[in-house]
């Protein structure tokens, strides 16, 4: 027996949206993603439902090789907004990052992830809109992260920036 999946109204993906919102705010990613396949199923370059999907499946993320990055990045990658662009695709990197620190993963095999969210955090601030910081907020959690261990942990691979003192 075959089982199909029903489509959402038009008119429902306003409602469909708050509650993925709330999925995800009540840390069952799973539900959130279903729903924002189900609203681009209807409207397949909605932008909200993009975001939605792309922060779930990072929320998901464990640190594993089969970590879903690639369908991310493609979510990502479909927002209109240059600066949305750069600023999730840094979230993107970011949340890889941390997610392989969690799961053991050696800090300088990190270093490349945590370089790659930092140049986007860095590009999307060139370019954000006014009362906005939170590509500056993410950089200065990037260098937190990058404080929190020892300078010897990352193996002096991340030249491009001045960490300071790693006691910080």
């Amino acid at each position: 027996m075959e089982v199909k999946l029903k489509v959402i109204s038009p008119d429902g993906v306003g409602a469909a949206m708050s509650k993925a919102e709330l999925y995800r705010l009540l840390n069952e990613p799973e539900e959130a993603e279903s729903i924002c396949h189900d609203v681009l199923a209807v409207e397949p370059e909605h932008q909200l439902a993009l975001r939605l999907l792309g922060l779930a499946i990072t929320d998901q993320f464990t640190g594993d090789p089969s970590d879903r990055h690639s369908d991310v990045e493609c979510a990502f990658q479909r927002l209109t907004d240059r600066y949305e662009r750069l600023y999730y695709m840094g979230i993107l990197h970011e949340r890889r990052a941390k997610a392989q620190l969690r799961a053991g993963r050696p800090p300088h095999m990190l270093m490349v992830l945590l370089d790659d969210a930092m140049h986007c955090y860095e590009e999307a601030e060139q370019i954000l809109p006014t009362g906005n910081d939170d590509a500056i907020l993410r950089w200065n959690r990037c260098v937190r992260l990058i404080h929190s261990r020892t300078e010897s942990d990352w193996h002096r691979e991340f030249e491009g920036f001045d960490l300071g003192d790693s006691a910080a």
